[in-house]
């Protein structure tokens, strides 16, 4: 089953599970032409994957590649140059999935994951073709917001991390490229640094849900929507990021140690941040404010591309 695609002479690449993450990477890959397979145990997550790719392309009118659905992994993998795996974010649920690819897959073919947290080393470990298993962990969505963390195993060659890029860079996206593994790697270390403290300032009582929202909405993601950390420090001083960091240091360093302590996720806590999300977002679905995102992220990515 395929939906509407023009003729290409790119290679097909594999797509292996197709939740939020999944299909958001078929939209990636038909979008710079290349003929997707794609496999996921539920048939139904299949047919449902389709139809949103459908509705994707008829939205930005963009040509696309053809998407073919797959019975099993060794169907998927078969000719394939890329392999992107979604599967759960579970290391025996990884291994299990890059055991079935790494036998069925042609030996140089590129075995990438989108885990968002685990180590390609555990997730490769014993596998003959470790050398060419990597991460590319992608911004959610990936479609809309072209960041990529790509990060090698102890095994991973240095062949394989110069295609990786060269791919990614290929199909649209920005890789990011780490020098080792740490839990959460780059995004979700910062993303997970952020709402700490967001809860933390709730929970407390310095402000509500609304307020920390539309701190970093209407003020801070302004700013960090076109630089990071480093790029903004270096826009607050007239020296640079040196002045800055000099001349604001004690105060830095002051709130760095003022940051609060770890809150505890609890279901009352939850329910309570759950209904003042509520009210703060109105009658808006989760799918509407979704889409909403990626129109106006598709907005800001374009205006930065044309304005650089």
């Amino acid at each position: 089953m395929t939906v509407p695609s023009e003729a290409t002479l790119k290679p097909p690449v594999a797509v292996v599970a197709c939740g939020v993450i999944g299909r958001s990477w078929v939209r990636v890959f038909t979008r710079a032409g290349h003929p997707v397979r794609l496999w996921d145990p539920s048939r139904d997550a299949m047919e449902a994957a389709l139809v949103w790719h459908a509705e994707e392309c008829a939205r930005d009118g963009r040509p696309t590649a053809a998407v073919q659905l797959c019975a099993s992994i060794a169907d998927v993998v078969d000719g394939v140059v890329w392999v992107q795996e979604n599967g759960p974010e579970s290391l025996e649920a990884k291994r299990a999935i890059f055991a079935a690819l790494d036998a069925a897959a042609a030996p140089d073919t590129i075995l990438a994951s989108s885990t968002s947290t685990l180590d390609m080393t555990a997730i490769a470990r014993d596998l003959a073709g470790a050398h060419r298993c990597i991460v590319a962990h992608p911004v959610n969505p990936p479609h809309v917001i072209p960041a990529v963390e790509v990060l090698g195993g102890e095994h991973t060659s240095e062949a394989t991390r110069a295609r990786t890029v060269e791919m990614l860079r290929a199909v649209g996206q920005v890789p990011v490229e780490l020098r080792r593994y740490v839990p959460g790697f780059l995004l979700n270390r910062l993303q997970v640094a952020l709402i700490r403290e967001a809860i933390a300032l709730v929970e407390s009582g310095v402000a509500g849900v609304d307020e920390v929202d539309a701190v970093v909405r209407d003020g801070l993601g302004l700013r960090w929507a076109l630089m990071g950390p480093f790029g903004v420090a270096n826009t607050n001083a007239d020296g640079g990021v040196r002045e800055y960091l000099t001349r604001f240091g004690g105060s830095i360093s002051g709130l760095m140690d003022d940051l609060s302590p770890t809150p505890a996720l609890s279901p009352e806590l939850i329910e309570r941040l759950g209904r003042a999300t509520d009210a703060m977002v109105g009658d808006t679905t989760a799918a509407a404010q979704r889409a909403w995102r990626d129109r106006l992220v598709a907005r800001l990515t374009a205006l930065k591309r044309e304005t650089t």
